[in-house]
């Protein structure tokens, strides 16, 4: 999320603060001019926007980590599966301004898709900033919180069935004659141009696989 919002011009190196259990891993960023958070609490009271991504089964002792530092002056944006924005209210307060949010992996080369949702306190402001962190790494689209699961079914689930599909791709032209890397070549080509002709075209999947599906043909 830091990287594609500093390609994106959102924020500069200046304006990240981060921390992590293993420092050696922020050392990048540091040298280019970041700011190194000593712990949870102190990346809190530093953050306008405290994005949340530790694992779920952690998250509960990362809030009591920042929880001394805590304001809610500050918005907490968590990508946590599976905790719902009531989980955070209740160990930050009912006042807390919490987005939930379902990305998905393919955000680490900026062409994610995130579903988010917000608690009763957020403002309009809230949202904006919500839509320009997840816009700058991908599609950012609010949903109501009830349909989370169907963003994480659909979106965040989404990307391992087109990776399998290609595993079968390649497979199948290694069984037709091809090797394994012109088979790979072609089948990763074949998901990327099919993905591009889907966004940039005004056509329908069905209408685009109608196209290539005619009678008579060979698909």
């Amino acid at each position: 999320i830091g990287d594609g919002l500093l390609e994106a011009g959102e924020i500069t190196h200046a304006q990240l603060v981060l921390y992590d259990l293993f420092a050696e891993k922020l050392a990048a960023y540091a040298d280019k001019g970041a700011i190194l958070a000593q712990s949870p609490a102190d990346l809190a009271a530093k953050s306008d926007i405290l994005i949340l991504a530790t694992k779920p089964q952690d998250m509960e002792a990362a809030l009591e980590a920042i929880q001394p530092a805590f304001s809610t002056d500050t918005l907490v944006i968590s990508i946590a599966a599976g905790l719902s924005i009531a989980f955070f209210e209740q160990h930050l307060g009912a006042e807390a301004r919490i987005i939930r949010v379902m990305p998905n992996t393919p955000a680490m080369v900026s062409a994610g898709a995130a579903g988010y949702s917000l608690s009763n306190a957020c403002t309009a402001t809230d949202e904006a900033l919500a839509h320009t962190i997840f816009n700058a790494i991908g599609l950012g689209l609010c949903v109501p919180e009830s349909s989370i699961d169907a963003v994480t079914a659909l979106s965040g689930s989404g990307p391992a069935y087109y990776f399998y599909f290609v595993e079968c791709m390649c497979k199948a032209g290694v069984e037709l004659g091809l090797s394994e890397e012109q088979a790979t070549k072609l089948a990763e080509q074949t998901l990327y141009g099919a993905g591009k002709l889907l966004i940039e075209s005004d056509d329908s999947a069905q209408t685009l696989r109608e196209k290539v599906t005619s009678k008579g043909g060979t698909t």
